[in-house]
């Protein structure tokens, strides 16, 4: 199950720079992170200031 960014995020950027696997990039309205390079590690929910990345 990978990780998902909502509509919260404020695109820092805080949350690249933490992935291992470099599955989170700019989206069109805000960060998205590719499902299937994900390994659901948590990182990125971690440093995420505003909680806008979750698990589906």
């Amino acid at each position: 199950m990978a990780y998902t960014i909502s509509d919260e995020c404020i695109s820092c950027g805080a949350c690249t720079a933490e992935c291992p696997t470099e599955s989170i990039s700019e989206g069109a309205q805000h960060y998205e992170i590719n499902p299937d390079t994900c390994i659901d590690c948590g990182v990125c929910a971690d440093v995420c200031p505003t909680g806008a990345i979750s698990a589906e």
